[in-house]
């Protein structure tokens, strides 16, 4: 049985770290050492999609570098407020393959729920920034998505994402996932997270409480990082806490331009992730976005580094080039 999460007067440390992100351009600007030349043009596309950086991750980017690859993640660019063709608001095809109660159905015996439009960090490239999370991540859904999961049995895989799902309280996210283990036919419950990467705080007592608890054969946490110098000792630390309960842990990441579109950092990536308990999963050629164009690699190119990258690395550490393609039944391997 999950234990009932007793609420404490004390804000835990991590909700504090996300109240207290910063969101203001021009304090980014200034605690990095960066040319306020940049700040009209952040500012600009900072309207269109907020900027939002947590301490603990903005601690991870180097003063003085506009080039930074954890800074290009996170800084609002002119480049975004250009409309650029073929980049949409709805990328993946997550409306045409929502149900009436929100929960998303692409792919055979998975299911998806957007538990909250809430995320520690805004990144620049992210494919939900256009999302209308406040139609489609309302908490009155819950009990019609449980309906519909005992309904459909063919439904063995629960993925919680977001936003990003441990944006919620543990006391939510243990009922959540109470509900969840009593459908008989669920064995595997998904979660897809960037928090424990950029707020390694996260990962408490009360989250590991619930997770170990949770009756479920599979018990699955799909990280997102795209650069090593974001695996520090403290999120190092943290995965580390999960999969001693027995969370198995899969990194998804990004092939972004002027980030990790070079052999050397994509080989760090996987030795470092593999370092830390991390099984490299997918690179994800950019899902295109509006507001994103800048940031993309062409896949003639992608094709090159991942040969490169295979002449370097064991099979084991190699991730699948992937993209998703909207109404296809499985992610399209590219390589």
């Amino acid at each position: 049985m999950i234990p009932r999460i007793t609420l404490h007067c004390e804000t835990p440390d991590w909700q504090r770290l996300m109240a207290e992100a910063i969101t203001d351009p021009a304090e980014l600007l200034a605690i990095l050492d960066l040319n306020r030349a940049l700040l009209p043009a952040a500012r600009r596309a900072a309207e269109l999609f907020p900027l939002r950086v947590p301490q603990p991750y903005l601690a991870r980017i180097q003063k003085g570098r506009p080039d930074d690859p954890l800074l290009r993640q996170v800084l609002p660019l002119e480049a975004e407020c250009l409309e650029t063709l073929g980049f949409i608001a709805d990328p993946v095809g997550d409306l045409a393959a929502s149900t009436d109660n929100g929960i998303i159905h692409k792919y055979h015996g998975r299911a998806l729920i957007i538990t909250t439009g809430a995320c520690a960090v805004h990144c620049r490239y992210c494919f939900r920034r256009h999302f209308p999370y406040a139609s489609a991540s309302s908490r009155s859904q819950w009990p019609a998505q449980i309906q519909w999961l005992n309904r459909h049995t063919q439904i063995n895989e629960v993925i919680l994402s977001g936003g990003d799902p441990l944006s919620l309280s543990d006391a939510r996210l243990a009922d959540m996932a109470s509900d969840l283990a009593a459908i008989p036919h669920l064995r595997c419950l998904r979660l897809h997270t960037r928090l424990p990467v950029v707020l390694p705080q996260r990962v408490d007592e009360p989250l590991l409480a619930w997770l170990s608890a949770l009756p479920m054969p599979r018990k699955i946490m799909v990280i997102h990082a795209n650069h090593a110098q974001e695996l520090d000792a403290n999120v190092a630390e943290s995965l580390a806490r999960l999969s001693a309960i027995g969370v198995r842990l899969y990194n998804q990441a990004v092939l972004l331009k002027g980030v990790n579109d070079d052999v050397r950092v994509l080989s760090e990536l996987s030795e470092r992730l593999m370092d830390i308990g991390v099984q490299p999963y997918y690179l994800h050629l950019l899902d295109r976005v509006q507001g994103a164009a800048h940031f993309e690699v062409p896949e003639s190119q992608a094709k090159v580094l991942l040969e490169e990258l295979a002449n370097q690395l064991p099979g084991y550490l190699m991730p699948r080039l992937v993209r998703e393609v909207p109404g296809a039944g499985a992610k399209q391997t590219v390589l």
